[in-house]
């Protein structure tokens, strides 16, 4: 296989990959994770340069998700592994880092259930359209769209503090005995 047509095309398409998916990951992890799952990202990209489809940004994003959740879960074995650790043998002291600044919306996506808070930093920060949002989640364009409508109607509920099932809802008396 020639590789000089499949180089070119790859460095066609790696800045704008590169650039997207940094900011998609710079807003989910940490800056060193970030740098780990991007280069994994783009390896994966490489290797599956020929089954990359036209929109290949989307494509990207379901990569790189799946990375980070890989990346997510090594970090959660290596904590336990920690945690173990520290019972058997105690650190002398314990030094607690700066606390994240929790803003309305902040708060808010932190305190939706995690498919409703990905699904809309999809849609708000990376910009996808339900067909797009699709492809990353691994879902039909449908559903991404029901699902999407209905991410949206909890995180104004939960902005405005609305809770429980009649959330959103004006209950109405009329026609009914009472």
């Amino acid at each position: 296989m020639n590789s000089d047509p499949r180089r070119a095309r790859f460095e066609r398409l790696a800045p704008t990959v590169i650039d997207a998916v940094r900011r998609y990951l710079a807003r989910r992890t940490d800056p060193a994770t970030a740098d780990d799952v991007l280069s994994e990202t783009l390896l994966i990209c490489w290797r599956r340069l020929d089954e990359m489809p036209g929109e290949h940004l989307p494509w990207a994003y379901a990569v790189a998700r799946n990375c980070l959740a890989n990346a997510e879960r090594a970090h959660r074995r290596r904590f336990r592994l920690l945690a173990r650790i520290s019972r058997l043998d105690p650190p002398p002291t314990v030094v607690d880092g700066p606390s994240p600044p929790d803003g309305d919306l902040t708060g808010a996506l932190s305190r939706m259930r995690p498919g409703d808070a990905e699904l809309l930093r999809l849609w708000a920060w990376e910009d996808l359209t339900p067909a797009g949002i699709a492809v990353v989640l691994g879902i039909t364009a449908n559903a991404a769209s029901i699902r999407l409508h209905r991410a949206r109607q909890r995180l104004r509920d939960e902005l405005t503090g609305k809770t429980g099932p009649a959330a959103g809802h004006d209950r109405s008396t009329e026609g009914s005995r009472t």
